[in-house]
């Protein structure tokens, strides 16, 4: 039951966040949530398009719905951004996790770290105290991620039992790749090279 109320939650989120990019739909910004939530329900070959959504994104990790939340809240004007500071120190802190768990996971590396979610008291340990660094760098947003994410694994609110999957998913890594290069301009400038090579190829 508790996966089927995060899969829609993950489609209303996502679903907002997304819609809520354009500029057009800033009027109608909070009405986006309920009607985004009766989509949810509605029903194609009997499975639900929030059902369909979680056949291709999977659970989503606590952390990343945090995030998602944390995002529509701004978008409503509910809670203020993030300071560049703190947007970098979550894309370092969650792009150092992605880093020590997916280059194993396509064997790139001989040590498996996803095998120390099973077991996961040290880690909670160093979770704990990256949440404290957080909390002294007033950086709001990645103490909620870390502190609900694990509160997550204890309750064990999602159907695995392995705590990297609460903090971490795919779908947060590839927006702390794409967020991190575009926080340094990288993004910009491999675009703007890659159309300088376009062109002269062309030419």
């Amino acid at each position: 039951m508790v996966s089927v109320w995060q899969a829609h939650l993950s489609f209303v989120l996502l679903g907002f966040v997304l819609l809520s990019m354009f500029r057009f739909t800033a009027p109608w910004r909070p009405w986006l949530l309920p009607l985004l939530v009766v989509l949810s329900f509605i029903p194609v070959n009997e499975l639900s398009l929030a059902a369909y959504v979680r056949s291709f994104t999977d659970d989503l990790a606590i952390s990343t719905l945090v995030l998602l939340a944390w995002v529509s809240l701004c978008r409503l004007g509910v809670v203020q951004p993030l300071g560049r500071p703190q947007q970098v120190q979550v894309l370092v802190l969650f792009g150092v996790l992605s880093l020590l768990l997916y280059p194993a996971t396509m064997g790139l590396t001989y040590y498996d770290p996803y095998r120390w979610g099973f077991n996961p008291r040290p880690m909670i340990v160093l979770v704990g105290a990256a949440a404290l660094l957080m909390l002294w760098l007033r950086n709001a947003l990645a103490v909620w991620m870390l502190t609900l994410g694990t509160l997550a694994f204890a309750l064990r609110l999602k159907a695995s039992e392995n705590y990297w999957d609460y903090l971490v998913d795919p779908l947060l890594t590839g927006y702390c790749v794409i967020a991190g290069l575009m926080q340094f301009n990288l993004w910009e400038r491999a675009c703007s090279r890659m159309r300088r090579v376009r062109r002269h190829i062309c030419d």
